[in-house]
């Protein structure tokens, strides 16, 4: 009769392949992922295919989110689907009071398992999740408004893709130190040699906090979740309150699979906030709170950083990503790329293109010399006819994700010459649904009361198309905005190799990714884990990036213990 391998064993069996595979990707940043992006690719060795995936969501609908949680004193929720349907599910509410020190009762244990036991455990979290694709896709499409395929792929397997990486980072930043005893002998000469025996072990810092953001609970939420988990911590779970959803069933996956392992539920635990309770500030400056991962708003994430002292802070805040248009060689494949850029998801992205800066005297293309007007109009032409069928208008652009970014997208048509209204669609599906094409419009880059539109963040579909008097302008006006807002993205098109030289300079002082001459099917607005940078954690919009050692690293510290030999 055959004997069960011990947990560690099974799970090693299980992923210890798919560790050493993200561990090769991310030195060589070759594309690689394990998670299938393909929706029909569900449904088979215990996976949820489209229609049972569908069906869970469905359950889970006006019904109470059981976590069995220390510390439950009451039940909140009230989350409504951008889409229009109320969710009407409650979720536990948390006495903080009772749930910190409940968590923190499973830190030795999960120390003690070592870098490689934690690593395998968070595989098998995401593994799970990978079978729930389809059931999360549909949680992240009801919260954050997104079109279906996006919340399947980028809520799906680009949001497990970011968590690996991060367990990646997270085992090989721990195991740089030897693991177990380490012998120490130093020549005395004629003298015997001094000897030690010293052993090494990575320590969690303690308690982290991840504050979820609305528009990506998981692809934002997953990166600080498991480098917190994987370099020994418990993880509290603050989700954003129109989106609690996907990250409530991120924990319930990930207690699940704890409970199985042998460690204690609890070092991953859910907090939902009453309306209008505001727990984030109250828990960021928490004592036992010691790592906080936050996505949202600059205002916040400035708070954060100045304010939750005890803690060691990653934001991902906000800034004005810009494009440099200088030249190209391709003018259709341009267009085309920056029009499906300005579209996907309605703009709610944080590395969505906002500023297009383009000569006044106009630009050389492989059609001839194009005029400023003539490069925005076609611009416009291209992003009308992206999205002149309202079908595929709503399978790109999603449902705005609050009335905030309805009410900006109304106002940004009176800061200037409007050259691509913005259009009203209609979801046949979900009539309720608030979907909106962009705006682009015109300011002239000289104009002080243009320089105040474009110099601001102005989160949505809206863009400006920036008159400015040469290229040389558009670096310093770019330099000028990475510097002082800060920038997720930047893009250029550039036929000249000394321009490209220039913006590449200007990137690499301001700490700011560039995205090159880009006219296919990658966009300026998409990274793939595993090879790019999300973020450099070089200027005001962020002060990590997603993902790097120093992302994880300063989540752990080494503590050693020497013995005479």
């Amino acid at each position: 009769m055959a004997t069960a391998l011990p947990t560690t064993d099974r799970l090693a069996e299980k992923h210890r392949s798919t560790l050493d595979q993200a561990l090769a990707t991310i030195r060589t940043r070759a594309y690689w992922s394990p998670h299938p992006e393909h929706p029909k690719a569900y449904g088979e060795d215990g996976s949820l295919d489209a229609a049972a995936g569908l069906a869970a969501h469905k359950a889970l609908l006006n019904t109470r989110f059981e976590l069995d949680q220390p510390g439950t004193d009451g039940w909140t929720g009230g989350e409504v689907s951008p889409y229009g349907p109320e969710l009407g599910i409650e979720y536990p509410h948390a006495d903080i009071d009772v749930l910190l020190p409940a968590m923190r009762a499973g830190m030795a244990a999960w120390r003690d398992a070592g870098a490689e036991t934690r690593a395998l455990v968070c595989l098998e979290i995401l593994s799970r999740i990978s079978a729930r694709t389809h059931e999360f896709a549909h949680a992240v499409m009801h919260t954050s408004g997104q079109a279906f395929m996006m919340a399947f792929q980028a809520g799906g397997p680009h949001a497990q893709d970011r968590g690996l990486e991060a367990v990646a980072y997270a085992y090989e930043e721990q195991t740089r130190t030897p693991a177990g005893r380490a012998g120490w002998s130093k020549p005395q000469g004629k003298r015997d040699p001094l000897e030690l025996s010293k052993e090494f072990t990575p320590v969690g810092r303690g308690i982290a906090l991840m504050i979820g953001c609305n528009t990506f609970p998981t692809w934002n939420g997953y990166p600080g979740l498991f480098a917190s988990l994987a370099t020994g911590n418990p993880v509290l779970v603050k989700p954003h309150p129109r989106a609690v959803l996907p990250l409530a069933l991120t924990v319930s996956v990930a207690r699940e699979v704890l409970t199985e392992s042998g460690f204690d539920p609890n070092l991953v635990a859910l907090a939902v906030e009453r309306p209008g309770e505001g727990i984030a500030k109250t828990l960021a400056v928490r004592p036992e709170i010691k790592i906080i991962d936050y996505t949202g708003s600059t205002v916040f994430g400035d708070w954060l950083e100045a304010n939750a002292r005890q803690a060691q802070v990653y934001t991902e805040k906000a800034g004005v990503n810009t494009v440099v248009v200088d030249s190209t060689d391709d003018y259709k494949g341009m267009l085309s790329n920056l029009a499906f850029s300005l579209s996907l998801y309605s703009g709610q992205m944080c590395t969505t293109p906002q500023n297009l800066l383009i000569p006044r005297d106009g630009i050389t293309t492989d059609q001839g010399p194009k005029s400023y007007d003539e490069v925005v109009a076609d611009l416009a032409a291209a992003v009308g006819g992206l999205l002149g069928d309202d079908a595929r208008a709503n399978g790109l652009l999603g449902a705005l994700v609050n009335p905030d970014v309805k009410a900006r997208l109304e106002a940004a048509a009176g800061l200037g010459e409007v050259a691509l209204a913005s259009r009203e669609v209609v979801n046949p599906d979900f009539p309720d649904a608030v979907v909106r094409t962009p705006v682009i419009v015109k300011l002239d880059g000289s104009k002080p009361d243009a320089q105040a539109a474009y110099f601001s963040e102005c989160f949505g579909p809206v863009s400006f198309a920036v008159s400015v008097d040469s290229t040389a302008d558009a670096l310093e006006l770019l330099r000028r905005t990475v510097r002082e807002k800060g920038a997720m993205t930047v893009g250029a098109y550039t036929t000249s190799a000394e321009t490209e030289r220039a913006v590449e300079e200007v990137c690499l002082e301001e700490s700011a990714q560039l995205s090159l001459n880009l006219t296919g099917g990658v966009f300026v607005n998409q990274t793939a884990a595993f090879s790019d940078f999300h973020g450099s954690g070089g200027n005001p919009a962020a002060n990590a990036a997603l993902c790097d050692g120093a992302f994880v690293s300063n989540r752990f510290r080494v503590v050693e213990v020497r013995r005479q030999a």
